[in-house]
């Protein structure tokens, strides 16, 4: 799992370096609020996740499984879970995105037990909450607690906040058990070394050709395998990856942006900035701009 994680996007979240690293994204149709950097794409974070379906319907889609949740229910995405949140009809639903340590109170916690049992462990990568199901409906009335509370903040935000997490956490101990058993796959094996390849060499022209070998199968069979369990194209993917790539070196570097996109794997700059513009809305020198004036 962790070789698959070095090689898809890890959405960074926006809220990290602010004294409160909670986000909540408010996503309607195929738009989200704000936008951050997974959206739309396959990708996994250090953060804990749960979503809301307030309208409509989504796709979660991992390497080995695809679930659809509906209205009024719930799920829970685990850290560093390879994932993509998939609209499947017109949809409205919130995202909740925190770092397990607002649930330990404090060092040595006794509360640290209930967190560690659960987080990070490959036997839970996800957890649904149908509304169907008695045993999800406390789990389900503090998301809905948690999405209400976006509409009214008060002075008090943050510690209502941080009450509500605690208490949606300890009704998730209360009423999930860790499954047993490997949810390994052909298809996952295959997929990790698919992503091993394009992380190693995507900077380079890369053929469907030269990715289907790297895994010792057919183009088909490569193609089949981004389709089954990404939903996606090598080529879609490629060039979302190179472009999560390009966003971290124009934030972070001072690199010409010429430079940046060669160095990515756009050999032609004005297809580069076609398709940054399309991913972020903004052109990559307005994005530096503003990650720069972000920082300041």
């Amino acid at each position: 799992m962790k070789n698959e994680r070095n090689n898809c996007i890890n959405s960074v979240n926006l809220n990290a370096d602010s004294d409160f690293p909670y986000l909540v994204l408010d996503v309607v149709g195929d738009q989200s609020y704000p936008r951050n950097p997974g959206f739309q794409v396959m990708h996994w974070h250090e953060d804990l996740q749960f979503i809301y379906v307030l309208d409509g319907e989504i796709e979660i889609k991992t390497l080995d499984t695809s679930v659809q949740v509906n209205k009024g229910s719930g799920i829970f995405i685990n850290k560093n879970v390879i994932h993509l949140v998939k609209k499947s009809l017109s949809c409205h639903y919130n995202s909740f995105i925190f770092p397990d340590y607002f649930l330990k109170f404090y060092f040595g916690s006794p509360a640290a037990a209930f967190v560690e049992r659960i987080v990070g462990k490959d036997e839970l990568p996800i957890c649904c909450f149908p509304k169907e199901k008695n045993r999800c409906q406390s789990i389900l009335s503090v998301l809905s607690r948690l999405a209400d509370l976006e509409n009214r903040k008060t002075e008090f935000y943050a510690y209502e906040v941080l009450c509500l997490l605690c208490a949606l956490w300890l009704e998730v101990c209360r009423n999930i058990q860790l499954p047993s058993g490997n949810t390994d796959t052909i298809i996952g094996s295959r997929m990790q070394k698919f992503l091993q390849y394009i992380s190693e060499h995507y900077g380079e022209e890369i053929s469907l050709d030269k990715l289907a070998g790297s895994a010792n199968v057919s183009k088909s069979e490569c193609l089949r395998c981004f389709k089954t369990s990404m939903q996606t194209t090598p080529y879609k993917y490629l060039t979302e990856y190179r472009l999560s790539k390009a966003t971290e070196l124009l934030k972070n570097s001072d690199e010409p942006i010429g430079n940046i996109a060669d160095s990515v794997g756009f050999r032609q700059i004005s297809h580069f900035g076609k398709c940054f513009k399309e991913k972020t809305g903004l052109s990559p020198r307005d994005y530096r701009k503003k990650s720069n004036a972000c920082r300041t």
